[in-house]
């Protein structure tokens, strides 16, 4: 069966290599979709920023989710210089310096513990501003395959257990916040949310808000919209009292981006091996962490088509191998190669291991056909990571 990914970036041949670049329309629809969510359930939706953190798009996201979600004080500091509407943050824990960085600014404040909560509380009460503190927990029920990406796998680190809530104050409490998905759809999250419900439902009337965390895979084309929404509204018919908030973090920009990259050499040793201008470890950690096989414009499952290479990094680790592919014409150094779905997680998670150069960011409008180069990297932004 043919597997090739027929969208076609159809970039400008001039466009730089290697680059990420964003497809206004794509991210418009996307948009699109969550303004629906939000106006038939009746939930507020965050930009999680450690998925999707391309300021120089933030007006656009500003016009349609209702703020951002931060791991800390930089992106909070992010969203609040570029996005301009509420910050939400959560982090396992907090130093005395970042609370200094986060209260200034921060709407939400979630804590992983009572004891975090308890060792800056007294600072937020001391600030002028109207600060909500919540409370992220555990669920204790998830279906999430990798371990790696499971908050609730057994001995996970992130979020309170119910049993911790026994007889503790909820006094200053406003919120709780649950994250228990991965790229899922609306039916896992019914069976997640049925499991929060089920150990928390005895504290929920004492709230004001909650958070149904990220892993929503609302943009997928594959996604039950209408379920979702049927799922919120019919909770909040039960919690009228609460807001509920979601921060899709992937969803965001799902299908929504490319990486150019170019063929460097073919070199040969058993197999046929593309030397790339980009790297696996550097610039699209996931396929080597989840792992996943990136989709390529034109190209194919191994033997699927004529001629079948192993894509390879510029990096020096011996694993620096994006997958094998299979292509209709033989490739050649200068062939450009656009590896789809690069928005999320890419430009976040990259590195500059090896002093690789990172890949320039670009946006890409395709009716009115405005290819516009955002930044550029060279030697010193790897020179100024380092000391």
């Amino acid at each position: 069966m043919d597997h090739i990914v027929h969208y076609d970036p159809a970039l400008p041949s001039d466009a730089p290599s290697p680059c990420f670049v964003v497809d206004i329309q794509r991210l418009k629809s996307n948009l699109a979709i969550f303004e629906s969510v939000q106006a038939k359930a009746g939930c507020k939706i965050l930009c999680a920023l450690k998925g999707f953190a391309m300021h120089s798009v933030f007006p656009l996201l500003a016009k349609s989710l209702s703020g951002v979600c931060a791991s800390g004080p930089h992106e909070a500091r992010l969203g609040s210089e570029a996005f301009g509407k509420e910050i939400h943050v959560y982090a396992p824990a907090y130093t005395d310096e970042d609370m200094r960085e986060i209260i200034p600014i921060a709407h939400h404040i979630t804590f992983n513990s009572f004891n975090q909560f308890h060792l800056h509380k007294s600072k937020i009460s001391d600030s002028s501003r109207a600060i909500s503190c919540g409370l992220r927990v555990n669920p204790g029920y998830s279906e999430i395959d990798i371990a790696l990406y499971d908050p609730c796998a057994p001995g996970s680190r992130l979020g309170i257990s119910p049993e911790s809530f026994n007889d503790r104050s909820l006094e200053g409490i406003e919120g709780l916040h649950f994250h228990a998905l991965c790229e899922q759809n609306a039916d896992t999250f019914a069976r997640v949310l049925e499991a929060f419900e089920t150990q928390f439902e005895k504290w929920l009337p004492k709230m004001r808000w909650v958070n149904f965390g990220g892993g929503h895979h609302i943009t997928s084309p594959s996604y039950d919209i209408d379920a979702l929404v049927e799922v919120i509204k019919t909770f909040r018919q039960r919690y009228a009292n609460l807001e509920i908030y979601l921060e899709p973090g992937e969803a965001i920009a799902l299908n929504a981006g490319v990486l150019r990259a170019t063929v460097l050499d073919i070199v040969t040793n058993e197999i046929d091996t593309a030397i790339l201008d980009v790297s696996a470890t550097c610039h699209m950690p996931d396929a080597l962490e989840m792992p996943y096989r990136p989709e390529i414009y034109g190209a194919a499952s191994p033997q699927e088509l004529p001629y079948t290479y192993r894509l390879g990094g510029l990096s020096c680790l011996a694993g620096d191998i994006v997958g094998d592919y299979s292509f209709r014409r033989p490739l050649k150094a200068g062939d450009v190669i656009h590896f789809l779905d690069m928005a999320h997680y890419t430009m976040v998670k990259t590195t500059t291991f090896n002093g690789i150069k990172h890949p320039s960011i670009a946006t890409w409008d395709p009716h009115p056909q405005v290819f516009n180069i955002v930044r550029e990297f060279g030697y010193e932004d790897y020179k100024n990571r380092l000391s």
